[in-house]
């Protein structure tokens, strides 16, 4: 029996006591994880580690009351207790019928795993001999890239991860999916000779393994941050256009999805509430949410909810077209769900470099790393800190830091100029890098 039938076969048999103590639905996920990491500093093996983790999380709809549960203790013996607290716990709830099951015709997967790319065939290649001889090229390469950097510390990271996850429901869903991941990446920390000791990082993520960077591309973009991180200091408060690198793109775009989920919505605690239909955005904003996107790290053949996956359109050329709906908010609001979270996140990229797009800004801040800061998705204000480089015409004046940048998600959105020819791969937010005018920075 594969380990696949093996946690299935425990859905089953959970499911079933569920059903037979009394539920009226019931949805199970049991899911089994594993990670290798492997840490190279100073020539040797600093980390060598493995960890592996198991845990059933279950819905229990009693009577109209509703509650979830999770337990990492899988034992036979154990389940019955966990069940027992779950159901005694559930009958003190008020009732709440909105948590009931999806339509089963609504449920399922339009396309297998192995369309969609979410395991790398080669997984069982990543011995442990063969992690270690890449995390130590990589270590190599750093170090050689870094050398004139004045570095104390140099390291270098791999680490691959697998799981396998079974769901089950009382109405007829069925199904089991395995992933893989892939990481690689390296930092440095050097001694400025402003008497800081400024760190950066180069990393990558991706499901298969083989479409990773090279080791020598990965240390070269270590060096090229690490250099915009030496004797950096902050620049004037003023107005600046934000030139915000594709790697860091996600942060702000999390804001605008904070305002996007039903939760949000159903509370009035978001600034886009109301706002289908409306210019949120510069016309060169598409963001489309794909789910079925071949290799995706937000890739998913189903929604949170367990409805089928499909692409959406959220923006449109700067119009809002569509919100983050899980069934239980649709409910309540009275819409169609759409889907429960965010999936992949694909910015159609422009055609021209963000360094030629640069030259034309008299001031601007080029910003590829977020320190800290808060964002409040009732009034879509956020502050955040920053890191970068100041530029004139695109050329550089010096490296910035102890910065923040503010304002109001829709207004710094709608002035975006210009979106750049390089989306990001290495994430769920495949985003160019995006050009802003006129953001406020806060600094000297």
């Amino acid at each position: 029996m594969s380990y696949s039938d093996d946690i299935h076969e425990l859905s089953e048999k959970v499911l079933s006591q569920a059903l037979s103590m009394g539920a009226s639905e019931v949805s199970i996920a049991v899911s089994s994880s594993e990670s290798m990491t492997l840490t190279r500093r100073d020539d040797k093996v600093e980390v060598a580690s493995s960890s592996t983790s198991k845990s059933l999380s279950l819905d229990l709809l009693i009577d109209d009351k509703f509650s979830s549960h999770s337990t990492s203790d899988l034992r036979s013996e154990a389940l019955t207790p966990f069940l027992t607290r779950a159901f005694d716990a559930t009958k003190l709830l008020s009732p709440d019928p909105m948590r009931a099951l999806p339509d089963p015709k609504l449920m399922g997967r339009t396309v297998s795993d192995e369309d969609l790319g979410l395991s790398d065939p080669t997984f069982s290649d990543h011995t442990p001999h063969a992690r270690t001889a890449t995390a130590e090229a990589l270590e190599v390469a750093a170090n050689a890239t870094c050398q004139t950097l004045d570095p104390i510390s140099v390291a270098a990271h791999r680490t691959d991860g697998c799981a396998t996850d079974a769901y089950l429901t009382s109405n007829g869903f069925s199904q089991v999916t395995h992933e893989t991941w892939s990481m690689l990446g390296a930092e440095v920390t050097m001694q400025g000779s402003d008497g800081k000791r400024p760190e950066a990082s180069a990393s990558y993520v991706h499901r298969f393994a083989a479409q990773l960077p090279s080791v020598e591309e990965i240390a070269s973009e270590l060096a090229t941050r690490a250099q915009s991180r030496l004797n950096a200091r902050p620049a004037k408060s003023g107005r600046y256009t934000l030139i915000l690198k594709n790697r860091a793109a996600r942060q702000l775009l999390g804001v605008l999805a904070q305002g996007l989920s039903g939760n949000a919505i159903y509370h009035k605690r978001s600034s886009l509430a109301g706002k289908i239909g409306d210019v949120v955005a510069s016309p060169l904003l598409t963001i489309i949410d794909d789910p079925l996107l071949p290799m995706g790290l937000g890739s998913t053949p189903w929604s949170g909810d367990l409805l089928k996956s499909r692409r959406r359109t959220i923006v449109d050329k700067g119009v809002l077209r569509e919100f983050n709906l899980g069934l239980y908010y649709a409910r309540k609001l009275d819409k169609t769900a759409t889907t429960s979270g965010q999936s992949n996140w694909v910015i159609p990229p422009g055609e021209d470099r963000w360094q030629d797009l640069a030259t034309s800004h008299p001031k601007a801040i080029l910003v590829d790393g977020f320190l800290g800061g808060n964002a409040n998705p009732a009034t879509g204000e956020f502050s955040f800190g920053v890191q970068g480089v100041l530029l004139q015409h695109g050329e550089p004046v010096h490296n910035t830091c102890e910065m923040n940048i503010s304002g109001e998600v829709i207004a710094l959105f709608q002035s975006l100029v210009a979106v750049a020819n390089d989306p990001w791969k290495w994430g769920s937010v495949q985003s160019p890098t995006l050009i802003f005018e006129g953001v406020s920075f806060s600094g000297l």
